[in-house]
């Protein structure tokens, strides 16, 4: 990874303003170079770090960096974008996910969406667009390819109905259901998170989505949806003891 600035100490304009924040992530290094070279002189837009999208330590880097937004490449993950937005979201609830892409795959950009990217900005784009969407991102607008939007809300739109109906939960992301068949059998947070191999935090962004895309407010409601729409518990090996509600002590 490389760091523009020591990630502790805060750029020019100390005193002025809090410049924001960011992150690029991509595996073709001429890009971030060219985007941080292009940023360098906006006062409002920090570029704390840079890295490969696919680098194995990403998550590390993102808490080290604290960025307010990530650009990340999506060609490397493909369908799994959902998944990926998904995590790196739960290192922080105020982060801002804008997807950097030359993939016109829609349904990769329906993913994003429901997965909770506040972007999606085509790498063709002229760079000054790309510096109004990082300065929107932070105003809590959105923007994604008028090309791509009408699916992408209609996807959207038909998630809700389906969610409040009870009866689908396609609206969730492969490791959201996983979370949520864990729940099924009685884990609580930290079970769960040891179970699959994931952080707590990870878990509560995960739980807390799947309150957000099934409409309801609590574990017993997101549980109740679950089994009327057939899904199967995650397979249990504790002893029996431990089985309702995560155990002694398990905390929520």
């Amino acid at each position: 990874m490389h760091l523009d600035e020591d990630s502790t100490t805060m750029p020019r304009q100390a005193g002025l303003m809090t410049p924001i924040r960011l992150l690029l992530a991509d595996d073709h290094l001429m890009i971030t170079e060219a985007l941080a070279s292009r940023l360098s002189a906006a006062p409002d837009v920090w570029v704390a770090g840079r890295c490969a999208a696919t680098d194995p330590n990403l998550m590390a880097i993102v808490r080290g960096v604290r960025p307010d937004v990530i650009a990340i490449e999506a060609e490397p993950f493909g369908s799994g974008i959902g998944d990926l937005i998904s995590r790196l979201m739960s290192a922080g609830p105020d982060l801002r996910v804008v997807i950097l892409s030359a993939d016109r795959n829609v349904a990769h950009a329906v993913a994003a969406a429901r997965a909770g990217a506040a972007a999606w900005v085509a790498k063709e784009q002229d760079a000054s667009e790309f510096e109004a969407v990082i300065r929107g991102v932070c105003r809590g607008w959105s923007w994604f390819p008028p090309e791509m939007l009408g699916e992408i809300l209609s996807s959207l739109r038909l998630d809700a109905s389906r969610a409040h109906e009870g009866g689908d939960l396609d609206v969730l992301s492969s490791r959201e259901t996983e979370v949520l068949r864990a729940m099924m059998t009685g884990r609580r947070g930290r079970q769960i998170a040891r179970d699959l191999h994931i952080s707590a935090d990870t878990v509560r962004t995960h739980t807390q989505n799947i309150y957000s895309k099934l409409d309801v407010h609590s574990r017993l409601e997101a549980v109740s949806v679950a089994r009327a729409a057939g899904l199967q518990p995650l397979e249990d090996d504790r002893p029996p003891g431990q089985r309702r509600d995560g155990g002694p002590g398990e905390p929520t």
